[in-house]
């Protein structure tokens, strides 16, 4: 058996507290989702102005991480625009702006953004990351 970290309630709110303040700082309005290792919600907020669409979207990638064992959801956006498209019939969002939460190579949990363009979603996710 191994030991695992697990997030808690304070470092969901510190990881959200600083993608939103990466947002902020850029003028974005996103939705910032986190979830845990099993891609169950611990945290989703949707800005003043973010699409609506956001609300859907930033949970998934989020999730697509977790599903993937860590990956970040733009391996699976790369595989689609490389043509790989059975990639689409996997259960992920093929969208970047899902980033892992890793811990001694383990993925704790994930953070997916969504309501800019790809890029800065997961510039916003990193930031919120980078704060644990």
């Amino acid at each position: 058996m191994r030991d695992t970290k697990v997030l808690t309630l304070n470092d969901v709110k510190k990881i959200a507290a600083a993608a939103e303040q990466e947002a902020l700082k850029n003028n974005w309005a996103v939705t910032i989702a986190i979830c845990d290792a099993g891609g169950h919600a611990l945290w989703m907020q949707r800005m003043d102005g973010a699409p609506m669409m956001s609300a859907t979207v930033a949970p998934e990638k989020a999730r697509t991480c977790v599903l993937s064992g860590g990956k970040p959801s733009k391996v699976f956006e790369d595989m689609v625009n490389n043509g790989r498209f059975a990639a689409l019939s996997m259960p992920i969002t093929p969208l970047e702006g899902g980033e892992p939460i890793l811990v001694d190579g383990l993925v704790i949990g994930a953070v997916g953004v969504s309501g800019v363009k790809a890029p800065e979603d997961a510039q916003i996710a990193r930031a919120g990351i980078a704060a644990l």
